[in-house]
């Protein structure tokens, strides 16, 4: 396993050529509150030259373990790109580091609020009732929240006279 995916601009032809392989999960550095590589980021892909630019197209993944939004279990979903198409200028340069490339490229295709019903092994993404105050009976010892017609705050706006102002 390479631990960084390097093209050699020299012994690239023209036409292209193609690279497969695998990177570790170290290449993803994320913070420890954060989602977890649950294992290494696989490439298969075709790099092309254009002038100052560098084309890579193909497919990448990496799976992740992240937490329910909703029930908060940690669960594994494989972030899976199969049309990646990345551009990269290269002016110059002898040798192109393409994996930064590759890491932002799954970073931005994780889901925004992850759930486990879209996890690679799906489960039921459902509240526990236990964990519920609202419309449960006041003996339960939890407190229930204030409803939104009796929240008066916003009242005062109610008074204002609007018809006048421009």
């Amino acid at each position: 396993m390479n631990k960084r995916l390097l093209i050699d601009l020299a012994n690239l032809p023209e036409e292209g050529k193609a690279y497969a392989g695998e990177l570790p999960e170290a290449v993803f550095d994320l913070p420890e509150d954060d989602a977890t590589p649950a294992g290494t980021l696989f490439y298969d892909l075709w790099v092309q030259r254009f002038e100052s630019e560098l084309l890579l197209t193909g497919s990448i993944s990496a799976p992740f373990e992240f937490t329910c939004v909703v029930t908060l279990k940690r669960f594994i979903k494989t972030i899976t790109l199969d049309g990646a198409a990345i551009s990269l200028e290269i002016g110059n340069q002898g040798e192109v580091d393409a994996t930064e490339a590759l890491r932002e490229e799954i970073l931005i295709n994780f889901p925004a609020d992850p759930r486990i019903d879209e996890a690679d092994v799906p489960e039921p993404c459902e509240v526990d009732s236990q964990y519920l105050s609202v419309d449960k009976p006041g003996e339960d010892g939890l407190p229930t929240p204030p409803r939104a017609e009796s929240d008066d705050r916003w009242s005062a706006l109610d008074s204002l006279d609007l018809e006048d102002q421009p």
